[in-house]
């Protein structure tokens, strides 16, 4: 009988199901994508209902359910953490207490009333730990049968990093960082600081830091204050927090402002107000701070396991500037990062622990690819399902029978200075959109950059575009050669391919050095030379694949912008319906559904 486990995340943010068949990925999704509401934390209906679905079976055909964390030790957390710092945090006490005692003590309860029916057999319902479910959802799809496990994050129950060793099929915890010490609300404290939102602005964050200048004396002090006064990192990567300057263990803010703003000199930032010079220094400072944390971390779990291979997640692991100086630096011959690396992950990783972990089942390694089937573990739409939404709306469109007559028509049509809306087969699990759910467009273009950020996602003008290149082409463009299909990785541009800056760029404000074309790709190449590379090949994506090729047949460039299918303030679309209302909403020229083109000019 098959071995089917129903993994669950849910009342953080980010909350997915995931179902796991004898080992395989069946299925994955956020519950974000059906609701739309970015982020959702709510109990992941719809995904489980998609994700039962996707396997073709219920709930009486599980073999268990586990939950990506356990709450009851997270509450103890929660208690003795109001303890330790009371009376400070009554007011964040006692809006905390009724969720907890309405809904999260009783999670297994609930559990069963959402997707257990009256007079069915009773499935054992688990709950491993959070980072051990960060760690599983690591190590299991990985192509290794030995590596080295970093995860990072906020926090979970009480851990807040943990390095774990996988063999085979066990996973071995060998060290953790514990709350309220944690990499991950330190960079979020400044994500907060800095006038972006927490647990969804860190990538703001990132971006932002790159603005910087490496070279000031204002950057260097900022670096200063924050390793003498902020945080203390010891040699293993491991830090000690100075809880006065943090509010988040007791309050409903991160940082205590009066205190930051005496540090630095700067006040904190509100959302949407002008971004200062010294707003991009305090981002670099503490992008670097980051860096050289995990740069200790992963020293340590070189040493300590002494593995060639290194598997990450967490949400810090999204952190793809650093990824780059892991993968730069040597340690590891061989780096994987679940791409759902957050919390949504966390599903996967709690199907998969509670499937490996015992001893009871073994894994079957595929050691020239991973298991995560590209992340395309979403739902896809049938032709007809398609056509449904089109007449709905009474929209023109021309629909191709073959396939390779539409990508042809769509990449001159990309080459002539169009943005496309595409959307195929099943969407991506986790935060990037890898070719399924995309919004495509020219990175030759010098104003494609402004195009999308102003007129398509409404975002802020700095926030760089990613490079979706042909895998065997990217070492012609950027300084690697390193397989990175799920966007997680940032590499240098070649040096034949940039521009020189002129002396005085330092000096430029954020919006004139936008203006700057810095290579012969500009809209992918940000303001340090880098990009956010994502590789495609023929195997993990046959029709993304063909039409990346066929813009290279008529530009000579084997590269297109990929940014995710979403506006600001809006998760990535999921059905033909979704993408429809954004494509009607925004400037994008055309949108393709499957077979489908639709010409924005003639809807």
């Amino acid at each position: 009988m098959a071995i089917a486990i129903l993994g669950i995340s849910a009342f953080y943010h980010d909350s997915a199901a995931a179902l796991i068949i004898d080992g395989e990925i069946i299925a994955a999704a956020q519950e974000e994508r059906f609701t739309r509401i970015k982020n959702d934390a709510g109990f992941p209906d719809n995904a489980i209902k998609y994700v039962l679905e996707e396997g073709g079976i219920d709930y009486n055909d599980l073999s268990a359910v586990a939950f990506y964390d356990k709450p009851l030790l997270k509450f103890e957390r929660l208690l003795e953490t109001y303890h330790a710092f009371a009376p400070k945090g009554l007011i964040s006490f006692v809006r905390a207490m009724p969720v907890w005692i309405n809904e999260k003590l009783f999670i297994k309860k609930l559990i069963r009333k959402k997707i257990g029916q009256p007079g069915t057999i009773k499935i054992p319902i688990l709950f491993p730990e959070h980072h051990l479910s960060h760690a599983a959802s690591a190590y299991y799809p990985s192509p290794f049968d030995d590596a080295a496990i970093l995860t990072i994050d906020g926090v979970g129950e009480w851990a807040t990093t943990t390095i774990c060793h996988g063999k085979a099929d066990k996973i071995t915890i060998l060290k953790e960082l514990h709350f309220p010490h944690s990499i991950g609300l330190l960079y979020a404290a400044f994500t907060y600081y800095l006038g972006f939102s927490v647990n969804s602005g860190e990538y703001k964050l990132m971006g932002l830091a790159a603005y910087g200048n490496p070279n000031a004396t204002q950057t260097a002090e900022f670096k200063r204050k924050i390793l003498a006064e902020l945080v203390d990192i010891r040699e293993d990567g491991s830090i000690i927090l100075n809880m006065r300057y943090f509010d988040f263990a007791t309050k409903l803010t991160m940082t205590n402002d009066r205190k930051w703003e005496g540090l630095f000199g700067v006040p904190r930032r509100l959302a949407g107000s002008e971004i200062s010079q010294a707003h991009m220094n305090l981002a670099l400072a503490i992008q670097e701070v980051t860096e050289s944390i995990i740069i200790a971390l992963v020293n340590t779990a070189k040493r300590v396991t002494n593995s060639k291979n290194l598997v990450m997640a967490g949400g810090v692991a999204l952190n793809c500037v650093a990824n780059g100086k892991i993968a730069n630096s040597g340690l590891f011959e061989n780096i994987w990062i679940q791409p759902a690396a957050g919390d949504a992950g966390g599903a996967l990783g709690a199907a998969y622990a509670a499937y490996y972990i015992g001893g009871k089942n073994e894994r079957n390694i595929n050691i020239s690819s991973d298991s995560m089937k590209g992340a395309y573990l979403g739902p896809q739409y049938a032709d007809k399902q398609i056509l449904n939404v089109i007449r709905k709306y009474n929209a023109g469109y021309v629909y191709f029978e073959n396939f390779s007559e539409l990508t042809a028509t769509v990449s001159q049509k990309i080459a002539d200075g169009k943005v496309i809306g595409w959307l195929q087969d099943r969407m991506e699990f986790g935060p990037r959109a890898l070719g399924n759910r995309s919004i495509l467009g020219d990175p030759r273009n010098p104003l494609m950059q402004s195009i999308i950020n102003s007129k398509i996602k409404s975002r802020e003008e700095f926030r760089p575009f990613a490079p979706a290149v042909l895998a065997e082409d990217v070492s012609d463009y950027f300084e690697t050669t390193l397989p990175s299909p799920y966007m997680l990785f940032t590499s240098l541009l070649k040096d034949s391919l940039r521009k020189a800056e002129p002396e005085n760029y330092a000096d430029f404000n954020i919006y004139d050095r936008l203006k700057f074309i810095r290579s012969d790709v500009p809209a992918i190449t940000h303001v340090d030379y880098s990009a956010r590379v994502q590789t495609v090949s023929k195997e993990s994506n046959p029709k993304f694949y063909q039409l990346i090729s066929d813009f290279k047949k008529i530009t000579g460039c084997p590269m297109l912008i990929n940014t995710s299918f979403n506006v600001r303030d809006e998760p990535i679309v999921c059905t033909p319906d979704d993408a429809y209302h954004d494509f009607m909403n925004t400037e994008m020229d055309y949108l393709v559904l499957g077979n489908f083109l639709l010409d924005k000019s003639k809807v």
